[in-house]
């Protein structure tokens, strides 16, 4: 049911997390909705953010809050499609504010991130599932306390990741990294609900360049999306 396919750096981080109670719960919890309901993603794919992009790698944490939840559309990766997909409101108004920092001109019709995860940008959602056409259904069920760890575990033991905190859900999780050691930039959400609130001008890809390159890290190439 849950196909731990995740690179062996996060699997050791997470250890413990596999092996506490609440994850039996959670287990138990997948395995009787999988009975009854379709559930995205595909078992395969659950982990995708952290086998894409090992611990030691991530240079960027960009935070969502559910997988997709229509049919198609959820592959492991926040805020990404599969090639081919349409590209969802939120995913567009990203893909506007890259262009309009960078000047760049990538299609609204591309939206498959893999280029990114690839790079060191850990496109991580803090629920790992959700049930079709039910956003928000697998909140609370303990995905929640396994991401938290991993942001905890980020902000504990590397230093100089930017982390990009979109909307007051995202935002919420600064209270795990400690700002002397991490960068963090917020922004309203890109939803069309609260883009034209500040995502729109906030520049965060270009700011997140500038702060990897200070530390002599090769920045972001933002145009890597299929």
């Amino acid at each position: 049911m849950i196909n731990p396919k995740i690179d062996a750096s996060w699997l050791e981080v997470l250890r413990p997390q596999f092996e506490a109670p609440y994850f039996a719960q959670l287990k138990e919890f997948l395995i009787a909705e999988r009975q009854q309901y379709v559930c995205y993603p595909k078992g395969g794919d659950i982990f995708a953010a952290f086998d894409r992009t090992p611990f030691d790698k991530v240079k960027v944490v960009i935070l969502g809050q559910d997988p997709y939840h229509e049919p198609g559309q959820a592959h492991g990766l926040c805020f990404s499609v599969p090639a081919g997909i349409a590209v969802p409101p939120s995913l567009v108004n990203i893909i506007k504010e890259i262009n309009s920092d960078l000047g760049t001109n990538i299609p609204l019709t591309c939206g498959n991130l893999t280029g990114w995860a690839d790079q060191g940008v850990l496109l991580l959602n803090a629920t790992l599932t959700v049930r079709a056409h039910q956003a928000g259904s697998h909140q609370h069920r303990g995905w929640e306390l396994f991401t938290d760890a991993a942001i905890q575990a980020l902000a504990q033991q590397r230093s100089g990741i930017v982390f990009m905190l979109w909307g007051s859900f995202a935002i919420s999780k600064a209270q795990y990294i400690d700002r002397s050691r991490h960068y963090v930039l917020t922004a309203p959400h890109p939803s069309p609900l609260s883009a034209y609130r500040g995502f729109f001008g906030c520049r965060h890809f270009s700011q997140c360049n500038a702060l990897l390159q200070q530390q002599g890290l090769a920045p972001i190439d933002w145009t890597r999306i299929q």
